[in-house]
């Protein structure tokens, strides 16, 4: 009792007055930590903690960090406890579930998907090659394309895998396959995917600080893009200008091929982190490592005999990983979104709402790379992909309890739902101030719904 009298409280209205640059503070189970100077060393970016600041942020830090990041806290406690702490009965039942999977070892149990994946990846690189160098016939060389898509997808995994947990045995070598797989055989920075992919999980659908959402001027899922908003990631705003509105009317029917293309809008995201002002993590690296891929590659594409050729490499090469930019919207096109900040006293719920799962069997696993399990993934980043079937149906079971939505939809169904949420908004962008002219033609595509 006594040492309960010598605690120092503030209350959760405290707490969130330190949301300043300069007077950061978050709580954790109740303790109270400044991550004022932290921030600028934190692996994660700086995003992740602005974002949640005068807050619990006790549901995210468990969902993102091992067991031994614990440690690393009492060096940031301020000597305070927020008074007036509550915990929800889904974060009680979800902080139980993320505990008994540790107690089942299944986040250290990463099984031998890399080295399968990273086997598959050597082989495909090779039928590459030989499709290119030792073929003559055109058809060989669209094989070989199509071979090279398939490769980027699988190795977008292992980036996307590594960039989460390490997947290797130490995190030297967890940095060298994040590097090898994403910037020098995909030609996608590792950094520039960390900077957006933690801020996506962590504001889950969020408008304005998801920016996997913010698509402006060629998509936009929600009306409340036609207001131009501001980006909260980017700093910037979202203009909603007669070229985003003529496009965006059009978006059921651009959706598709668009993502033909997709890839050449990472390469200039990439670029434009690489050669920003911003504070990049390993910027010399994440330089070689697309150094690589734009000598590797165009020297593989000038290997064709004829321009034509060529042309449809790439066109053939790209539209394959159109397959993947599909399935990452699927997953969050039609689900639900939200304006403002993520709050760290729902993360549960703004993770359930805010994905799709899309359901497939077991031996299609490998193609989809874990990410049909979008919620369990969302709920733990840090679980290797070989465990996400296991933990479904208990996923299942607590969305069920605390009547929360639990969506798995087959592919088709997926797609269905998205091209719906796509025209939903394009009728509505066609139908605000100064509409787009309905001519002859757009009656004809639309006559019928």
């Amino acid at each position: 009792m006594a040492e309960e009298n010598e605690k120092k409280y503030i209350t959760n209205e405290d707490l969130k007055s330190h949301n300043k640059p300069g007077d950061l503070w978050i709580a954790i189970q109740g303790k109270v930590y400044n991550v004022s100077d932290w921030i600028k060393s934190h692996p994660g970016g700086d995003a992740v903690i602005l974002n949640l600041v005068g807050q619990d942020v006790t549901d995210a830090f468990i969902a993102f960090h091992p067991g031994t990041a614990w440690h690393h806290l009492d060096d940031l406690f301020t000597g305070y406890h927020v008074r007036d702490f509550q915990v929800s009965e889904v974060s009680r039942d979800y902080r139980r579930m993320a505990a008994e999977f540790r107690k089942l070892g299944l986040f250290e149990n990463k099984g031998h998907v890399t080295l399968y994946t990273l086997a598959f990846v050597a082989a495909m690189f090779a039928a590459v090659l030989y499709g290119v160098l030792a073929c003559t016939s055109i058809l060989a060389h669209q094989i070989a394309a199509a071979i090279l898509g398939l490769l980027w997808i699988q190795s977008a995994y292992i980036g996307h895998d590594s960039g989460h947990y390490v997947i290797m045995t130490n995190k030297s070598f967890n940095r060298f396959a994040q590097l090898l797989s994403g910037n020098c055989l995909t030609g996608i920075s590792i950094a520039w995917w960390k900077w957006t992919h933690n801020a996506h999980h962590l504001a889950c659908n969020s408008l304005d600080y998801d920016p996997d959402l913010q698509h402006i001027p060629v998509f936009a899922v929600s009306t409340k893009f036609f207001t131009s908003m501001t980006s909260r990631f980017y700093d910037r705003k979202l203009t909603f200008d007669p070229l985003a509105r003529l496009l965006i009317s059009y978006q059921h029917f651009s959706y598709y091929p668009v993502m033909c293309f997709g890839r050449i809008n990472l390469f200039i995201q990439t670029l434009l982190l690489l050669f920003s002002k911003r504070e990049v993590p390993d910027r010399a690296l994440n330089f070689a490592g697309i150094l690589v891929f734009w000598t590797w590659f165009p020297l593989l594409v000038s290997c064709l005999p004829t321009w034509p050729e060529r042309f449809f490499f790439v066109f053939t090469s790209f539209s394959v990983t159109a397959l993947q930019h599909i399935q990452f919207t699927l997953n969050h096109f039609a689900a639900d979104v939200y304006m403002g900040p993520p709050t760290g006293g729902d993360w549960f719920e703004k993770q359930a709402a805010g994905t799709l799962d899309i359901s497939c069997s077991s031996y299609m696993d490998w193609f989809f790379g874990g990410l049909q399990f979008q919620l369990e993934h969302h709920l733990f980043p840090r679980l290797p992909r070989c465990h996400l079937r296991k933990v479904a149906p208990v996923v299942q079971e607590l969305c069920k309890k605390h009547n929360l939505p639990y969506r798995s939809l087959s592919w088709w169904e997926a797609n269905v739902w998205t091209i719906r949420t796509l025209k939903k908004a394009a009728y509505q962008a066609r139908d605000a101030a100064n509409p787009v002219v309905k001519n002859l033609v757009w009656e004809a595509l639309n006559t019928h719904g």
